[in-house]
């Protein structure tokens, strides 16, 4: 009895060895298949290919409109994303331990907004090494590694600004620029979009000051304040993204200032923005198409996952907006709140 019971456990070892064996090898018709990109912690199904998301900040609304437009698409073309950014804009040492977490995540493609076109190009280099594809979106490195950058035309943008500036100034008189980054590219070029197009169109419209706020609307705010200490006759203030312009209209209802006294021309939307056009006490803005964007960049990174030749440069669109056509679908398309 004793002999037959220790055959029959021999036997049940057999057949979990084999069992365990079968599995290793992939032998089961059950076993799943690894996940498309690779990483443990990407938040993929087997099936799904994931792409990671670096943006340039996240608490602004800009930011999130991009990351609704990016969920969309990513919804529509049956991948997995994840979306992040740091707090403030000016945390480039944040955004590119992001960059570098996602790198080690082995994704299918990276989607990157730079902060600093300079420090990103060792990371692109690194994605490039461990061959996964890297499509840009709102600012790009200074690096080949980007196949292509999905953003506004932010020099065309600016000189808009610029033109509808020096509209409502009557051609003439001094305006002051507060600008979000003189680093980041998108900062650079909606400065001198706008600087350029005065000269060249409007040249007795002068520009005063160009102070940086690092798109705080609290620093923006106090800049604001200053430049108006500064020159009591100022006659506009341009400010070249969401976080400067709500400064600009801050400062000018801290001093009370009556409503279009200092012509604001903002850049981005937001409800804030949208408010204060509004009420008058800022003249427009340009918005550009963050829905846009965040579609753009997630349709980039499946053609370039899928191989596909992809143009340098995406132009997404931008449009000047004031309480004339806030109600006009076009622009409501791509406003947010």
């Amino acid at each position: 009895m004793k002999r037959i019971r220790k055959v029959a456990l021999l036997a049940v070892s057999i057949t979990s060895a084999i069992a365990l064996s079968a599995c290793a090898t992939g032998a089961t018709p059950s076993a799943a298949p690894a996940a498309s990109g690779g990483a443990s912690s990407a938040p993929a199904s087997a099936a799904k290919p994931y792409i990671a998301l670096v943006s340039k900040g996240f608490q602004h609304q800009f930011w999130q409109a991009v990351k609704k437009g990016a969920e969309q698409k990513a919804k529509e073309l049956n991948v997995d994303i994840t979306f992040e950014g740091p707090a403030s804009e000016t945390e480039v040492d944040n955004q590119l331990n992001m960059l570098q977490t996602a790198i080690d995540k082995k994704p299918a493609a990276i989607g990157y907004a730079s902060l600093d076109p300079k420090a990103c190009v060792p990371l692109l280099d690194q994605a490039k090494t461990k061959g996964i594809p890297v499509v840009q979106f709102d600012a790009a490195c200074d690096s080949p590694v980007g196949l292509t950058l999905a953003a506004t035309d932010g020099k065309a943008a600016a000189a808009l600004a610029a033109d509808k500036m020096a509209e409502l100034v009557g051609d003439t008189g001094k305006v002051a620029i507060i600008a979000h980054s003189q680093i980041n590219q998108t900062g650079v070029d909606r400065r001198d979009g706008f600087v350029d197009q005065m000269k060249a169109k409007h040249p007795k419209v002068q520009i005063v000051d160009i102070q940086y706020g690092d798109g705080d609307h609290l620093k923006s705010a106090d800049i604001a304040k200053a430049m108006l200490a500064a020159n009591p006759d100022l006659a506009g203030i341009y400010a070249t993204n969401e976080g400067s312009a709500i400064g600009a209209v801050d400062a000018a209802n801290e001093l009370k200032l009556a409503p279009g006294k200092v012509k604001i021309v903002g850049f981005d939307s937001g409800k804030a923005q949208i408010d204060a056009i509004k009420s008058g006490i800022m003249a427009g803005a340009i918005t550009q198409n963050p829905i846009g964007i965040g579609e753009a960049t997630v349709q980039a990174a499946v053609d370039a996952i899928a191989g596909k030749q992809l143009p340098k440069f995406i132009d997404t669109g931008f449009f000047w907006y004031d309480k004339t056509n806030l109600e006009n679908p076009e622009i409501a398309a791509v406003l947010y709140q």
